[in-house]
């Protein structure tokens, strides 16, 4: 299996997942900058394309790109995954996860979550203060100020178990 894992990551958690799972994988990870206006011929050798983005509003960032192209690459195996700073198993993500896939494209295209972080230090200033707004607001409600709490300051829950389903779907373990 030839596999390519293109990504874009904002603060370090979707390049360190892109980087692992290519390693499981024995392919190479590339940031997506650098195969954007690629021709075809750059992603024919491959047999295994997987596309990695960070969580934004509920969307995987930049994951258009990726969608795009996936009809020519039908012949291929597909996945993305998306890297946020949910838990495993939360149902906001699930719920992102479910739309962001067209009917069609559930067909031939696996979607993953993968938990990763926040990294304030590494956010543009925008974003971070958006990060603590979105925070403290959440830390007002009862039923969201766990979650509040825990996105207020940086943290790391990114862990490698949490690619065995993707390795699983892409036929790389038994």
């Amino acid at each position: 299996m030839k596999a390519l894992v293109i990504y874009t990551s904002q603060t370090g958690f979707t390049k360190r997942y892109a980087g692992w799972l290519a390693e499981e994988l024995g392919g190479e990870a590339v940031d997506l900058n650098d195969v954007k206006n690629a021709s075809e011929e750059r992603f024919s050798g491959y047999d295994t394309i997987v596309y990695g983005g960070w969580a934004n509003a509920g969307k995987i960032v930049r994951a258009e790109w990726f969608l795009k192209k996936a009809p020519s690459w039908k012949d291929k195996k597909l996945a993305v995954f998306c890297v946020g700073a949910a838990k495993a198993g939360d149902q906001n993500m699930r719920n992102a996860l479910n739309k962001a896939l067209d009917t069609e494209q559930k067909k031939y295209i696996g979607i993953f979550y993968l938990p990763g972080g926040m990294n304030y230090e590494k956010l543009k200033a925008g974003s971070r203060l958006l990060m603590k707004a979105y925070a403290a607001m959440l830390k007002k409600k009862p039923e969201t100020r766990e979650y509040g709490e825990m996105i207020s300051k940086s943290f790391d829950m990114s862990d490698r178990k949490y690619l065995e389903p993707v390795l699983k779907y892409l036929g790389n373990t038994d």
